[in-house]
């Protein structure tokens, strides 16, 4: 087939896909009751009842989840804000006063959330910061790259404005180090942390990592435990938690390693949660089942525009509940909310979803564990009226523009042109 035809063929399937997700948008605009950001989410954390987010327009945003205005703006990079995280200004108040943001610049900044000013900038890695994970009680930051590499820093002095003292790294990743878990192993005679890296190979290697003091300064030692190559391809999202580590992947995929850090023997994850198109996102809400007697045993992922519901009961035999439409484009990101009432005495749990085309959705967790009815025939065949403006009109985005921001999170070619080109 000659080029011509290639690209031919190539136009009128982007040209489906628009006329697709312009019905979509259209069909589902008030579902999930959506609150539209200025840019695509790269990173979202719940705290309360605001939501931060780590945005494409490179500002980090706090916004009140109930009337979805943002009450903080933080500008200062000069690319994406990849990654956020918060830390205490007095180590061990819990206050978590200082938001920690990470950059397609290749920075780590700190800033008071009180001020909004930035207190260090901190030249990072080479590449772009991809993830940040921080372990508060041992002053501890982690941070991935595209670089490949995994660094540790200092933050037992964070509002110091002299920068970042770097504490040690891991060079072992062959392509960029997409996501960070992380875990306290306090069972033995000397307390570590086991750290989990994941890359856009499929591959997560599990770390024993200690801190070295003979020294002259402190440093952070990292011993390769195990090696998990579950995944044919990229992982977008890790999840640990009550000794299970959740993987979801390019590979149309969700894999659940039972005891992922074995001593004696090998185990093998169980049965693959699979579907049609790539997962970005997994939640196991059952992990939150203290907090909610709706939480278990769920989980919810997020595959192609559409968010799946899981029964996790069995984890040999996982059951698909539910598939929820709402979004136009990739859900990229599931987090929980749980809302207190107004007086009080309860707290109702929410899912917060984030998605590529640009908006944030709130869906009631006990609302989405209902199955959905039979579709009869009758139902299937309503029609959906003509859209008077699609996605790209409501970001006032160019056809190459979208293209460019679809791949925001999938391919790291494409992206460091776009910064290239941009920034």
């Amino acid at each position: 087939m000659s080029s011509t035809n290639e690209n031919l063929l190539r136009s009128e399937a982007e040209l489906k896909l628009d006329l697709a997700r312009k019905k979509k948008a259209e069909k589902y605009k008030d579902v999930g009751d959506p609150i539209a950001l200025p840019g695509i989410p790269i990173d979202i954390k719940i705290r309360g009842n605001y939501a931060w987010i780590a945005g494409s327009d490179h500002t980090a945003r706090k916004i009140d989840l109930q009337t979805g205005k943002t009450t903080q703006a933080y500008k200062g990079h000069s690319g994406p804000v990849t990654s956020l995280v918060f830390c205490d200004k007095r180590p061990g108040s819990g206050e978590g006063d200082l938001l920690i943001t990470g950059s397609w610049d290749k920075t780590i900044k700190i800033w008071d959330t009180d001020t909004k000013a930035v207190i260090s900038s901190t030249v990072a890695h080479s590449d772009f910061v991809k993830t940040l994970l921080v372990v508060p009680s041992l002053g501890l930051l982690v941070s991935s790259s595209s670089d490949k590499s995994v660094r540790f820093w200092d933050i037992s002095s964070p509002d110091s404005s002299d920068g970042l003292p770097p504490v040690g790294s891991i060079s072992a990743h062959t392509r960029p180090v997409e996501s960070l878990a992380a875990y306290l192993d306090v069972t033995g005679t000397s307390p570590h942390l086991v750290l989990f890296t994941a890359d856009t190979m499929g591959v997560i290697n599990v770390w024993d990592v200690v801190r070295d003091t003979t020294e002259d300064r402190p440093i952070w030692r990292s011993t390769l435990r195990d090696e998990l190559k579950y995944h044919r391809t990229r992982i977008n999202e890790i999840v640990y938690g009550d000794g299970h580590l959740w993987s979801a992947s390019s590979d149309e995929t969700i894999r659940l390693h039972l005891d992922p850090v074995p001593t004696d023997a090998k185990r093998k994850p169980s049965p693959p949660i699979t579907h049609t198109k790539a997962f970005r996102a997994v939640l196991p809400v059952y992990l939150h089942s203290k907090l909610d007697s709706d939480a278990f045993p769920y989980l919810i992922a997020g595959s192609g525009d559409s968010i799946r519901v899981y029964d996790v009961f069995s984890l040999d035999e996982v059951e698909l509940i539910k598939e929820v439409e709402g979004h136009w484009h990739d859900v990229t990101h599931l987090r929980i909310w749980l809302q207190e009432s107004t007086d009080g005495t309860r707290k109702d749990l929410w899912i917060i979803s984030g998605s590529l085309d640009s908006t944030l959705r709130k869906w009631k967790l006990s609302g989405l564990v209902v199955p959905t009815p039979p579709v009869t025939e009758e139902q299937n065949d309503t029609p959906v009226k003509n859209a008077t403006s699609g996605p790209r009109e409501q970001l006032g985005l160019t056809e190459e523009e979208e293209k460019e921001l679809a791949e925001l999170m999938e391919d790291e070619d494409a992206v460091f042109g776009l910064y290239m080109e941009n920034y």
